[in-house]
């Protein structure tokens, strides 16, 4: 193997799905301030959203993600902006 071939940093890294709270080990140079104990070992620790565990493509199960809220906030926020239907000839004369 080359030397000087991987970045100094390159080292074991625990990624958390946060949704399920699996973990899993492997090699990486992301940047972490967190750390995790693994089978008594200390690992950088990187949260993630969504992993093969959690995936609907990977586990056939589709999941409910709750965005009425911000559909709702997002309506709220521009609703000042939407056009008025114009008046019709009947409206006009009463």
């Amino acid at each position: 193997m080359k030397k000087d071939l991987h970045p100094e940093n390159y080292r074991l890294v625990a990624f958390k799905d946060m949704s399920n709270d699996d973990v899993f080990i492997t090699k990486s140079t992301a940047d972490t301030k967190e750390t995790l104990e693994v089978d008594g070992v200390e690992y950088p620790l990187v949260k993630l959203e969504i992993s093969r565990t959690s995936h609907p493509y990977y586990t056939g199960k589709s999941k409910l993600v709750d965005t009425a809220g911000r559909i709702d906030k997002f309506k709220n926020k521009y609703d000042k902006f939407k056009k008025k239907p114009a008046k019709t000839e009947t409206e006009e004369e009463k």
